[in-house]
């Protein structure tokens, strides 16, 4: 729910019944995110296409690692949805409880390896100054073992959670645990 209108799933019709009814057979059920754009179907479809196609689309980047990154940039935005949902998200392919929680409340006190600090501090930088990143920083991505697929790969991911969260923050996007929880991998 939202500060705005939004078309529940009971009394949607059209293309937005199709998309709903989509999202409920693909991900299980309907995401607050993604009800917020029920003025706007064709926006919803493709923020839903983007999506899929960066967290679960082929790439040089585990699906850990990009929740990792969805994580990061939205503790950086101070973004509470995607937060909650992108560690639960993590936390399937995250096992270790400690690391879990060191990532959620500050990376940088994580016991992570290099090559994943090295992604977080990027994606990190990019959300909160991106005007200071810099060739050096692509050159430590490539060192850390990122091709430049992978580069641009967390780059889109990084920008994808900074266009999410704004979604989320600007129109008061809202969330339970039981929203949270229940989607298919």
């Amino acid at each position: 729910m939202s500060w705005i209108h939004e078309v529940d799933e009971q009394n949607a019709s059209g293309e937005l019944a199709r998309i709903y009814a989509d999202l409920k057979e693909s991900r299980g059920k309907v995401a607050n995110i993604m009800k917020v754009h029920s003025l706007n179907p064709g926006a919803m479809e493709r923020h839903l296409d983007l999506y899929i196609h960066l967290l679960f689309g082929p790439g040089g980047l585990s699906r850990g690692e990009r929740e990792m990154i969805a994580v990061v940039v939205s503790r950086s935005n101070r973004c509470d949805y995607c937060v909650s949902h992108h560690a639960e998200a993590l936390s399937r392919y995250m096992k270790q409880e400690n690391l879990l929680h060191d990532i959620v409340r500050d990376y940088r006190e994580a016991a992570l390896p290099a090559r994943q600090r090295v992604m977080l501090d990027y994606a990190s930088q990019l959300t909160i100054s991106p005007e200071h990143t810099s060739a050096d920083d692509i050159a430590r991505l490539r060192d850390a073992g990122f091709a430049d697929a992978d580069i641009l790969h967390i780059n889109l991911i990084t920008a994808y959670f900074n266009f999410v969260n704004r979604i989320a923050l600007g129109l008061g996007v809202s969330f339970s645990s039981d929203e949270v929880q229940g989607y298919k991998v």
